[in-house]
């Protein structure tokens, strides 16, 4: 690269204003004042639109190409490929694995075009400051604008028009499945159907032909009240088909036989509950509540006797058995929710009801 200079001699000061000079040179002028100098300055390339330079720019515009054809193909995938849970193995177990390595490659892409055009395209410079704290000048300000605008002139962008296309194609893209996800969440009615999955677990009667449903051991067998030993606690099911399986992951509760005078205090807040929900929800000295945390959605198991603590060992979460399971220590902000209570006429625990409070961590849909 050459150049006309019209620097002044060393310790001389240039008048920036000066029309006859080049962005160049009130690049150099602005360096020299900051006591910069260029000991490097050179193109990769022998004269513009050289061979090597095209071969360069093609490779460049090829990698923002295949970035913005794969950030294409992940909005595409987005919309059209399968994403909704089934049991099995179907074509929504691919749907993660596609949105992230179409993704993932797109940025790659994009990374690799992007050091490809720094370390190829840009003139190799090596300069060496000696810094200093003084005010900026108006006229080091113009200088620093007039460096922008010569670093953008550096890029090339204006004389390679295939850059300027492929940039264009590549972005594009890739802004848009920047946006996707946003606007995806969008596009359909979370609310939509009469009863949104996540507000129903197995102990809904709906899963049980509108019939209470059983509390059931993992292997299906049915509890009677006389099955907990006083202060034990055990893990149970909906006894539907499937139920302690990850058809109903939502599902697990824990069923503790508390002591008498344990007992009588958790009835006391569960009936004095502001919302009403727990209400009612007791059985003699048993109580259930979910097993899901609603921190993260860990398995909230470690039953503390002696002070009526169930812990999660995740993150630590710690919730007050006999004060509606309200948290006490750790992450989680919400109690966990407590599942109604009695016998049928068997005298097998049944749920009165599903959960009234929804059941896990937290999600937007939730009111």
């Amino acid at each position: 690269m050459t150049a006309v200079h019209h620097s002044g001699e060393a310790g001389t000061p240039v008048d920036v204003n000066d029309p006859h000079l080049t962005r160049f040179d009130v690049v150099k002028e602005g360096l020299r004042r900051d006591d910069i100098e260029i000991v490097t300055y050179e193109s990769h390339f022998h004269g513009q639109n050289s061979k090597a330079e095209k071969r360069v720019v093609r490779n460049i515009s090829f990698l923002f190409v295949l970035s913005g054809l794969l950030s294409a193909a992940f909005l595409v995938f987005y919309i059209v490929w399968p994403w909704e849970f089934e049991l099995g193995h179907t074509l929504s177990d691919y749907y993660t694995p596609i949105l992230g390595v179409t993704l993932g490659l797109g940025l790659l892409a994009l990374g690799f075009a992007i050091l490809a055009w720094a370390k190829k395209l840009l003139p190799h410079e090596l300069s060496i400051q000696q810094r200093h704290g003084d005010p900026s000048s108006d006229d080091e300000r113009l200088i620093t604008g007039q460096t922008m605008l010569y670093v953008a002139d550096e890029l090339g962008v204006q004389r390679r028009p295939l850059l300027k296309g492929a940039i264009g194609l590549g972005m594009l893209p890739l802004g848009l499945a920047a946006a996707a996800p946003l606007v995806g969440g969008l596009i359909k009615n979370p609310h939509g159907d009469p009863e949104p999955m996540m507000f129903r677990t197995g102990f809904n009667p709906v899963e049980n032909g509108n019939k209470l449903v059983r509390l059931t051991r993992e292997d299906g067998t049915p509890i009677r009240p006389e099955d907990v030993s006083t202060g034990g606690q055990m893990t149970v099911f909906p006894g539907i088909p499937h139920g302690a399986t990850n058809q109903h992951a939502d599902s697990p509760t824990l069923l503790i036989h508390l002591r008498a005078d344990d007992a009588a205090e958790t009835r006391k807040n569960a009936e004095a509950d502001a919302n009403g929900r727990n209400k009612g929800s007791m059985y003699g000295n048993y109580v259930a509540y979910s097993k899901i945390c609603t921190h993260a959605g860990c398995p909230a198991s470690l039953y503390e006797q002696q002070t009526n603590r169930l812990l999660c060992p995740c993150h630590q979460s710690q919730f007050l058995i006999t004060n509606n399971a309200q948290p006490v220590f750790g992450p989680a902000t919400r109690r966990l929710p407590m599942l109604p209570l009695t016998v049928d006429e068997e005298g097998f625990f049944v749920a009165a009801s599903d959960f009234k409070d929804t059941v896990g961590p937290d999600f937007w849909e939730r009111p």
